[in-house]
């Protein structure tokens, strides 16, 4: 008889698969079958420098190459959908409904991948000035951010807050579902064969109430992106380092709704204008 081999869920950091530095781990949803990787403060400290790491890899690719790989990643998410699929019912997702998630999740790939190349045109302009001067506001990652995904839709959520920030060139930091974990670090894999630099994707799991107040304290993380309601505590801890947070309070029926979650108004928050000056021959 074959031997049965559970699955062990790491965390990805870096672009390798570590375990929690100190050895923790917890049962999503109460499930002693399952033991997934609890991250603390130490594991946020060394995604931080592989995110700060993998930031010049992935911002200083071409959007064109940026495209390429998210679009690859569609293509892994397409490859390994049985895998995937089975990961959001072993999250509590009825077959019918992994299978709708799984689509929406290529489907939001697919699009970002197309608007990587189209960010400069739709964000950035040429200005008008008065004086022999060109004058050009282009775009540029604000760097590393740090995500609080929702707890549901797993795989779904961490890809609509994800995607837009790499779109625009950001290095990421992603706490998963703490629910539903497993999707979202199954997605640790697939970015491992995506050709995604080591660094721009990291993926955490672990408890929120714990995580949370960490990633709106550390000083080395430029922006926090957030599932949910404002929340005046992780706000105040943000602005003492003076990070920008947004919230992202969307319903149900909006986490699942493609149109809602293929916009711009999700990239442009998290980067930056640059204007450049330049003299005109005379």
């Amino acid at each position: 008889m074959p031997v049965p081999v559970p699955k062990t869920y790491k965390l990805f950091v870096g672009g390798k698969f570590p375990r929690s530095e100190s050895g923790r781990s917890f049962q999503p949803n109460g499930n002693p079958a399952i033991n997934v990787a609890r991250s603390s403060r130490k594991d946020l400290r060394d995604a931080v420098v592989a995110a700060r790491a993998g930031l010049a890899a992935w911002s200083g690719s071409s959007a064109y190459l940026r495209g390429q790989i998210l679009y690859r990643l569609a293509e892994m998410l397409e490859s390994r959908r049985d895998a995937m699929q089975q990961e959001l019912v072993c999250g509590g997702a009825t077959k019918a409904a992994a299978k709708k998630e799984l689509d929406l999740a290529i489907a939001l790939c697919t699009w970002y991948a197309g608007l990587c190349d189209k960010v400069q045109s739709l964000l950035g302009s040429q200005n008008a000035v008065q004086g022999p001067f060109f004058n050009f506001s282009t775009v540029e990652p604000t760097g590393v951010i740090g995500v609080l995904a929702p707890e549901s839709p797993a795989l779904v959520g961490t890809l609509a807050l994800l995607l837009p920030l790499l779109a625009g060139g950001n290095s990421v930091i992603v706490l998963v579902s703490e629910t539903a974990p497993f999707a979202g670090l199954a997605l640790g894999e697939v970015c491992a064969s995506s050709d995604v630099p080591a660094g721009a994707v990291n993926l955490l799991s672990g408890l929120r109430q714990e995580l949370a107040g960490q990633f709106a304290a550390h000083r080395d993380l430029d922006g926090l992106l957030v599932a949910g309601r404002p929340d005046a505590v992780l706000t105040t801890a943000a602005a003492d380092n003076c990070k920008r947070v947004r919230y992202c309070d969307l319903s149900a029926a909006e986490w699942r709704t493609a149109a809602r979650l293929r916009s711009l108004a999700f990239v442009e928050p998290f980067v930056e204008l640059k204007t450049l000056w330049h003299p005109v021959a005379q």
